[in-house]
């Protein structure tokens, strides 16, 4: 099937294809203008995203202001007429200001989870931006857009429902993820859990279709979450989607800007890889067993450097491993030390493609 042009507002996709943002330095400039330049939407993740700035130690504010301008401008300059946005995640102790410098940047496209960005479009105002919350259940869907409604009248532009194949950080609880897919190696895509998270996805597609009704506009849904071949992006149409959002498939390009090390490692993972992990916050994670998280398991908890002010909600002298040290290590290829987040099918992986020859399996 040929796949439909992605239209959010005033802004048009040629290909309905979100790159899904990775922190920390895994989607940055070069891979977002890459997907962008090929007709699809790509995203910067601003987690931490100063961690290469000299004075990131001692002016961690400054440092990842700095550089959402940085990324934003090298995204732009490989795709000078692609749309281009950033992930930013509600749980960041800096939150405000990231959309305020992302939205300085030219950000097109603001997608914002890891907790209900109740605030987003306070902190947007009237700025031309388009602003999506990621959600994952019908409660979380009723909630965001009934608040925005009520409080702004406004709705959002776009809704990205992310599933339970995700990875890294998961709208979810561990009963939750038993429930909608039990992480049964042998028989990881059915008992029942596919067929109850689509009756989910129904769910928030009818609470959207309610605000897009009643703000006499077209709200798009993207699916996310374990997106790898045509065949799910088939599917993801064919539950009524106007697009997909696809992270994993893109770690294992050239453009993406992650250390070849963590790329290799999407490669060398086999399926029995791919784990639960608990992350320092408390939420469930998806990611690869390595060294680092073997220790963590069997220590309980792992020296880590000082705090560096990223989650809000963290308390240094609780958690088992720092999330920053671990998401740097990764990104910087220091795989052995490093939280490798991944996706459901990362152990698919082969070989490094381009972003062009993904782009091409996903549309068909």
């Amino acid at each position: 099937m040929k796949l439909p042009e992605l239209k959010i507002g005033d802004k048009i996709a040629r290909i309905p294809i979100i790159q899904g943002g990775m922190g920390v330095g895994i989607s940055l400039g070069n891979l977002a203008g890459a997907v962008a330049r090929e007709g699809g939407v790509g995203i910067i993740s601003s987690a931490q995203i100063g961690f290469r700035e000299p004075d990131f130690e001692t002016n961690r504010l400054e440092a990842n202001s700095r550089a959402i301008k940085k990324e934003y401008d090298k995204a732009r300059k490989i795709a000078p007429n692609g749309i281009i946005g950033f992930n930013i995640m509600v749980a960041l102790r800096e939150y405000k200001q990231h959309v305020i410098d992302a939205i300085k940047a030219g950000a097109d496209l603001i997608i914002s989870g890891a907790g209900l960005p109740t605030e987003l479009p306070a902190i947007a105002g009237d700025a031309n931006v388009k602003l999506a919350p990621i959600v994952s259940t019908e409660k979380s869907a009723r909630v965001i857009l009934k608040y925005w409604d009520r409080k702004y009248n406004r709705t959002a532009d776009m809704i990205v429902i992310e599933g339970p194949r995700a990875g890294g950080h998961l709208g979810f609880t561990k009963e939750q993820l038993d429930e909608y897919l039990p992480e049964n190696t042998q028989n990881q895509a059915n008992c029942g859990g596919r067929e109850k998270y689509e009756d989910e996805i129904q769910k928030i597609m009818k609470i959207v279709e309610t605000y897009a009704e009643k703000y006499e506009c077209h709200i798009p849904v993207v699916l996310a979450g374990g997106i790898s071949d045509k065949a799910d992006v088939n599917d993801a149409f064919a539950l009524g989607a106007d697009g997909v959002q696809v992270a994993t498939r893109f770690v294992t390009t050239e453009e993406c800007d992650a250390d070849i090390r963590y790329k290799q490692a999407y490669i060398n993972a086999s399926k029995e890889d791919i784990v639960i992990v608990k992350s320092p916050v408390g939420m469930p994670g998806r990611a690869i067993l390595n060294p680092f998280m073997k220790r963590v398991k069997v220590e309980g908890k792992v020296e880590h450097s000082p705090c560096h002010g990223c989650l809000a909600r963290c308390n240094p002298a609780e958690i088992p491993y720092c999330i920053t040290d671990g998401l740097v290590n990764a990104a910087k290829g220091d795989v052995d030390n490093a939280l490798l987040f991944c996706g459901a099918d990362a152990y698919k992986a082969t070989r490094i493609e381009t972003v062009r020859e993904v782009m091409n399996s996903l549309a068909g």
